[in-house]
């Protein structure tokens, strides 16, 4: 065994492996996370009055063009984000499109089972079945997903505007 890990105990192992950003990257895409900030954007940027094109969200968010033009059109089809054609076109947001909770747009991208799927991926773990790490990172998942059930888009826009979080975009 490392040195440098002789002495660990299980639970630091615990500790480490749950906050490790692989964790994280597993209970949301690459893509929701675009999604997140691209909505995120629109909603500190945008309005009705002022539309945004995909292409002019692109370098602030930092995501390949391409890449966020395929998702904000997935949200505006779904009625996440508003959209309009033509020249003076492009995505904003809304007052009703502000209030959708932000699980919303994780479900949209992700589909409804990654966020409450295994950590390890075996298909068989459950409250009955757990697996290694079901117990110590089961609760967690669980108030991460209530948190984005009842967190809107106004409410993170909110924080923002209050200085209680920052978008550096």
């Amino acid at each position: 065994m490392n040195k440098k890990y002789d002495k660990c105990h299980i639970k630091d192992i615990k500790v480490f492996l749950f906050l490790t950003n692989d964790n994280v990257e597993y209970m949301l895409s690459k893509s929701s996370k675009y999604a997140l900030k691209a909505v995120l954007y629109l909603a500190v940027n945008s309005n009705e009055n002022f539309k945004i094109m995909a292409k002019d969200i692109s370098k602030p968010i930092n995501v390949p063009k391409a890449y966020i033009a395929k998702i904000l059109q997935e949200l505006a089809k779904n009625q996440l984000v508003s959209s309009s054609r033509g020249p003076q076109g492009g995505f904003y947001l809304t007052k009703e499109n502000k209030e959708r909770p932000l699980i919303d747009i994780v479900h949209l991208i992700d589909g409804k089972d990654r966020i409450n799927s295994c950590m390890l991926s075996i298909n068989e773990c459950d409250e009955e079945n757990p697996c290694p790490l079901h117990r110590l990172i089961g609760s967690a998942k669980m108030d991460f997903r209530k948190n984005l059930e009842k967190t809107t888009i106004n409410d993170l826009v909110r924080d923002i505007r209050e200085n209680k979080s920052f978008l550096p975009l």
